[in-house]
């Protein structure tokens, strides 16, 4: 029967997409394994993300309603259009729950939802569904955001991927400013897709911080915050926008550090600046030949001739120059590397087995 993903979120099957991402806002926060610790919550948040993962998609969805799990991952009946988009395309589940929630609230923990950051202050919030294409313009206060700088600390920030962005109070301003101690950095991942790590792209993310004023009190104050992403930043790039946080009397504001993740793709994983991908083949063409069309980030395809080999469970090809630029080297690019799953029969008729047994070497 396969996974009833209505049923999951506790939503009808004509449910739209508002009902769709209450739902899964309500669940994730509830059985979020940092919050709840009972058994079977983390199962359990595995599975809310993987039906809101599918039932968010619109092509997805209606795969699902025809065909169910089954259809999803190809085995749709014959002459169905089975597989996402009824082109042979199938669609597995990524297997990580926490970078679905950290995608839908801006953050991979419970403790700093509703775009909260935390620190001292407390005010510090993330809008992270404030993305790049709300805004036409890359940087909307002209604070000369966006523009990496080489810091100090120990090996530099370019050897350490990590960048600086200096706010307009980078100083310490005032006597006896060196006194005066800094709020700990308020981090938060950035997850960024493959496609957008392959051309470089702009994120904008709009904080909301405590400012002083002239007559020594505080009031709530929006600033955008531009990130230049460029091709090949590697995960765990950090970049830092210097004292950005809540401002109060006798210290200094926070640091607001963004980290770079990789978000989740259908198709590849990434090793480094080489990216993977893995090609399902039947018992029958990895003994008997075949050839495939292995897919690019470019959207291009690669025709792959393995009508002269064998090819076994462990066997890779590599596609030069068609991974991830290098970070220091964007003009040069990894590599694609291509693995294979072997589909095995479930069974074999006896007439089968038997030739199999008089052809097939010891």
């Amino acid at each position: 029967m396969g996974k009833d993903y209505y049923k999951i979120l506790g939503i009808n099957k004509g449910a739209s997409d508002d009902e769709i991402k209450k739902a899964y806002r309500k669940l994730a926060l509830r059985y979020h394994p940092d919050k709840n610790r009972t058994a079977g919550a983390e199962e359990k948040f595995k599975e809310i993300a993987e039906a809101y993962e599918v039932l968010s998609d619109t092509k997805k969805r209606e795969v699902y309603d025809k065909f169910g799990e089954e259809g999803l991952k190809g085995g749709a009946p014959s002459g169905g259009g089975g597989g996402v988009g009824g082109g042979g395309a199938t669609y597995t589940f990524h297997g990580d729950p926490r970078a679905t929630f950290a995608q839908f609230f801006g953050s991979a923990t419970p403790f700093q939802t509703f775009f909260e950051f935390g620190g001292s202050g407390g005010g510090n919030r993330v809008f992270s569904n404030f993305h790049d294409d709300d805004m036409d313009m890359d940087d909307p206060f002209g604070l000369g955001l966006g523009q990496p700088r080489q810091g100090g600390g120990q090996g530099g920030a370019f050897r350490s991927h990590s960048f600086n962005f200096a706010g307009p109070n980078q100083g310490r301003g005032g006597a006896g400013g060196k006194d005066r101690a800094q709020d700990p950095a308020i981090e938060h991942d950035l997850y960024v897709s493959l496609d957008d790590i392959l051309r470089g792209c702009t994120k904008k993310m709009k904080i909301s911080r405590r400012v002083i004023q002239a007559d020594g009190t505080t009031k709530k104050e929006d600033k955008v915050l531009t990130i230049n992403v460029k091709p090949g930043w590697k995960a765990g790039t950090k970049i830092t926008f210097q004292k950005e946080g809540d401002q109060g009397r006798g210290k200094v504001p926070a640091d607001i550090v963004f980290i770079i993740r990789d978000k989740p793709h259908p198709l590849f994983r990434r090793e480094g600046s080489d990216i993977r991908y893995t090609q399902k083949l039947t018992l029958k063409q990895a003994l008997c030949g075949s050839v495939v069309e292995v897919p690019t980030l470019t959207g291009e395809k690669i025709t792959l001739n393995l009508t002269r080999e064998i090819v076994k469970p462990n066997m890779v090809k590599r596609i030069q120059g068609h991974g991830l630029p290098f970070p220091k080297e964007p003009s040069r690019k990894g590599d694609l590397l291509v693995s294979f799953d072997i589909k095995f029969p479930d069974s074999l008729t006896q007439s089968a087995k038997d030739i199999l047994y008089d052809t097939l070497p010891n």
